[in-house]
């Protein structure tokens, strides 16, 4: 069933299993045998090639439920191929993440009474390189817990040396071909950090703030058409009013047209600028008049440039502290030099107060009594850094800018043509909209801890590009050059994941081989700062899309739908999961909850189901061993006379066939789905229960196949329980594997379904479970056993019935079936088909007391689902009550209308 191993697979199984499932043992011992093994990625140079890559984690992460979610539906995908017989390579790594570390490692230092600015550059990153050495591998031991087959040996860092090549590489071949710049323009900027960060790095907070009106004069006598000398202008930040630069009105707004181009004044610094005509101002919002800060505001920044103001000439009022700075113009009156951001703030209200252009907000209580205040009371979304923690102000500085909208036009043509296939396809659109309006990307961060921009400055000013200094050198001759500071944005270098990881630039067989990549697992959160880049870089450097397929899952949220959040104490630990129930019930977990298009729910309930799926499998294993079962053989389905025998074999054959097909169109829930159904349905819960009692030859060798089957399909969502059960199978008949699981192969059943056996064992088992349900809804013990008649005469039940009678005496516990007319007296009715059996009731049930109670339930059923009915047709309930009281009158009703259901068949049967 596989290539032979080199590696013993003698892992010291016991002969007897354990009573009892633990996986805490096996998992610990399974993941360290594959791994010194290399079981990951076994030498296969003639095979067919299966590639990805893992969006790399954080160097300073810890394993989150995100992570696991991601990582496990890489890693069915991955031994799922590697089953398959393809050289399948599963690229591990983890990201340098500047910022983050940068901050690790600051606070280890304070908390030694050091500061970062105390030392030279090159000491500190000494002091990082020291701590990820001593903790930098936190997140890939959590990633081994989850069974992540992984190529470790070919671990990656985005700082390592050759990735630093490939990013040098990429900067400078990007500069010389006009791709990458210097400008100035907007940015988020952290005050905390001191650097500017990405939109992925800003978390938006609902703050309790202010709107405050003002009066802005007219210059020069100017009036508006009413009389009024005054444009009225509202915000939320009254600080920036000391680098205004305009104010904006609609062109369609006959309130302001006759100013427009006129001039208007800054009460306190006097400045003088101009009514600007901008469709950014809405005429039914407040005044419909805007002042507008450029240099402070990134929709500012836009309307100031259409008005003719270069970024170059935009007024910047403060520092990387966020403190007031005097601008360009020096009109900042002295007294607010130095004031941190939010103190300038005040002050400015209470200038513009003092000098009569504050409007205030009158507020009338009950009785017509009015108050004034400065502000209308606002709930603001505000961003804030998520590391850092304060405030982001949007900052005009000089940094680094690639230029996106070009690179984005051949990865959009790929996703056009079918190149590259995104699942689910209703993700395109967000993509198009994205890239088509893409705007240039800042790539400098001012960090110490990175890949340091490859620039360099001559005294004036004049900039060079190189991979070195001495190649930047030789391009300046005798100008003395001083390195650019900052570093590169931690996207750029991970832009670059798809081919650097396997040795790019230098043409390796990795590269050759493993370039492009078959598949990207990512969480559509990071579709444009991770994916939409990986694929401009890929196309640009490589002539190549990255991956043939973007899979983009959702987010793991809190049972009730919510985000997680450490603030609202709804973050679930995976790895306390994994310690409760196993890794491999949270994989299955999040393989069968992961539905193309939707976020998971987090269900702790539900992985202790998938921890009783893996106990009722060891159970399973541990029955046929006591019967004689142990490991087949044969790769192909063994000979098979009897119709359980053949239906199980059809039941392989036809959920491989699934399950192939799942996998193929990447249903990860229907896949698991499809598996735990064979296992627990067709396998635990009927053939076992059939051949009990009839291990022959045959049986034996067919059971021992099936669960062999089982183990290899399985395997790839719940690899540690099926290795350590493919050993112990072998342990059982006295013999020992001769490769392990992880590099078997994946069925090849050779063999087809018999009709007739499947017909046969299909009617056995709808003839249980019709009498099963029957003595639920009568109240009959499950176990007790009962006669029947089978009033029919045509039709292949008398030799269905004649061939598997032990089996319907043990499993339908029926003594006896009687062919003809039933004998008179109290019965219920089951069919089975077009079969109609009639079971005596006499002396086991008082029928009209039974009827008489059906009756009653049935009625109380009717009555509450006609009341759950109407609440839930009033929309006044619908809308207005909490959800969880909608949800529980939903679920209550669709109890009640069951119940409905189920009373009347009761009833039925009884005549």
């Amino acid at each position: 069933m596989s290539e032979t191993s080199n590696t013993s697979a003698d892992q010291g199984t016991e002969t007897q299993m354990a009573k009892t499932f633990d996986p805490a043992g096996i998992e610990a011992k399974w993941f360290a045998h594959w791994e010194s093994e290399g079981l990951f990625r076994p030498e296969r140079p003639d095979a067919a090639p299966f590639t990805i890559v893992n969006p790399p984690p954080n160097v300073t992460g810890s394993l989150h439920i995100g992570h696991a979610l991601d990582n496990t539906l890489q890693d069915i995908v991955i031994r799922y191929e590697r089953m398959r017989g393809k050289d399948a390579l599963w690229v591990v790594g983890t990201d340098h993440a500047g910022i983050a570390t940068q901050m690790v490692v600051e606070r280890n230092l304070n908390s030694q009474g050091i500061k970062r600015t105390d030392m030279t550059r090159e000491q500190f990153l000494d002091h990082v390189w020291e701590w990820k050495g001593q903790s930098g591998g936190t997140i890939t031991r959590q990633l081994r817990r989850l069974g992540c087959s992984m190529d470790w040996s070919r671990e990656q860092f985005t700082m390592d040396p050759h990735f630093t090549k490939a990013v040098l590489k990429v900067f400078v071949d990007l500069y010389n071909k006009g791709l990458i710049y210097r400008d100035k323009r907007l940015v988020n900027w952290d005050p905390a950090l001191k650097t500017a960060i990405s939109d992925l790095e800003v978390e938006t907070r609902e703050v309790q703030g202010g709107f405050w009106h003002f009066r802005y004069p007219l210059a020069d006598g100017v009036k508006l058409d009413n009389g009024q000398d005054y444009i009225e202008v509202a915000t939320t930040r009254p600080e920036t009013m000391l680098a205004d630069m305009a104010v904006a009105v609609h062109p369609d707004d006959d309130r302001y047209k006759s100013v427009i181009g006129k001039d208007i004044l800054q009460p306190i610094t006097g400045r003088r600028f101009k009514v600007v005509a901008d469709e950014h101002a809405d005429p039914e919002l407040g005044s419909g008049a805007v002042k507008i800060t450029p240099g402070h505001d990134f929709n500012d920044f836009d309307v100031g440039k259409r008005a003719g103001i270069a970024p170059g000439d935009m007024l910047n009022m403060l520092d990387g502290d966020a403190r007031v700075v005097q601008t360009a113009d020096g009109l900042i009156p002295e007294n607010y030099l130095g004031q941190d951001r939010f103190e300038a703030r005040d002050m400015v209200v209470a200038e513009m107060k003092a000098l009569g252009f504050l409007i205030p907000h009158v507020v009338k209580d009950k009785e017509g009594n009015e108050t004034e205040h400065d502000a209308e009371p606002r709930t603001i979304q505000t961003p804030y850094g998520d590391r850092g923690g304060v405030v982001i102000e949007p900052w005009l500085t000089d940094q680094w800018y690639v230029d996106a909208e070009t690179l984005a036009q051949p990865p959009m043509q790929a996703v056009r043509d079918g190149r590259i296939e995104i699942v689910p396809k209703t993700w395109e659109k967000t993509f198009f909209n994205w890239m088509e309006n893409i705007q240039p990307w800042c790539v400098s961060r001012q960090l110490w801890w990175g890949h340091q921009i490859p620039a360099w400055y001559a005294e004036d000013g004049e900039v060079f590009v190189a991979e070195s200094e001495e190649e930047a050198q030789a391009l300046a001759g005798n100008k003395s050059l001083t390195r650019d500071p900052d570093v590169l944005d931690t996207w750029f270098s991970s832009a670059l994941w798809p081919f650097a990881t396997l040795g790019w630039p230098d043409n390796t067989d990795l590269v050759k081989k493993h370039y492009p990549n078959d598949l990207l697992v990512s969480g559509f959160d990071i579709l444009f700062f991770w994916d939409a880049r990986m694929a401009m870089q890929g196309m640009e450097f490589m002539g190549e899309v990255p991956w043939k397929k973007l899979y983009l899952h959702g987010l793991v949220r809190a049972a009730d739908g919510a985000k997680m959040s450490k603030s609202k104490g709804n973050v679930v630990d995976p790895l306390g999961l994994i310690d409760q129930y196993g890794a491999d019930a949270l994989r299955f977990f999040m393989a069968a909850m992961e539905s193309q298009g939707r976020d998971v729910k987090m269900d702790e309930k539900r992985v202790e189901g998938y921890r009783n799926f893996a106990t009722k499998l060891w159970n399973a294993a541990r029955f046929c061993q006591s019967n004689g079962i142990g490991a087949s053989d044969t790769l192909a389905a063994p000979a098979a006379t009897s119709a359980v025998n053949k239906w199980i074999v059809g039941e392989v054959v036809e959920t491989a066939a699934e399950l192939d097909k799942a996998m193929a169109d990447l249903r990860f829930d229907a896949a698991a789905n499809i598996i735990y159904h064979f296992v627990w349905d067709q396998f635990c819960d009927w053939y076992i229960e059939l051949v009990k009692g009839n291990f022959d030859e045959e049986t034996k060798a067919v059971a021992g196949w099936v669960l062999d089957q089982i183990l290899v399909m399985l395997h790839p969502f719940m690899p540690f329980i099926t290795e350590e059960l493919w050993h112990a199978q072998a342990a059982a008949s006295g013999t020992t594997r001769p490769y392990e699981l992880i590099v078997a192969k994946w069925p090849e059943p050779d063999a087809s379904v018999d009709a007739d056996a499947k017909a046969e064992v299909e009617w056995l088992i709808a003839l249980t479970s019709a009498l099963r349900a029957a003595k639920n809804e009568l109240g009959l013990a499950p176990g007790a056993k009962l006669e029947a008649w089978l009033t029919s005469t045509a039709g292949p039940a008398h030799g269905i019935i004649e061939r598997n009678f032990p089996a319907i005496d043990r499993v339908a516990r029926l003594s006896a079936v009687h062919f003809g007319e039933a004998p008179a007296g109290a019965a219920m009715q089951v069919n089975v088909g077009n079969d109609i059996f009639i079971v005596p009731l006499e002396g086991l049930i008082d029928v009209e007391a039974e009827k008489a109670r059906l009756t009653k339930a049935r009625e109380a059923s009717m009555k509450e689902a006609k009341s759950l009915e109407g609440r839930l047709s009033n929309p006044n309930f619908v809308e207005r009550a909490k959800p969880e009281a909608v949800e529980k009158a939903r679920a209550d009703h669709a109890h009640h209308s069951a119940e409905v259901e189920r009373l009347g068949a009761a009833l039925a049967r009884l005549g």
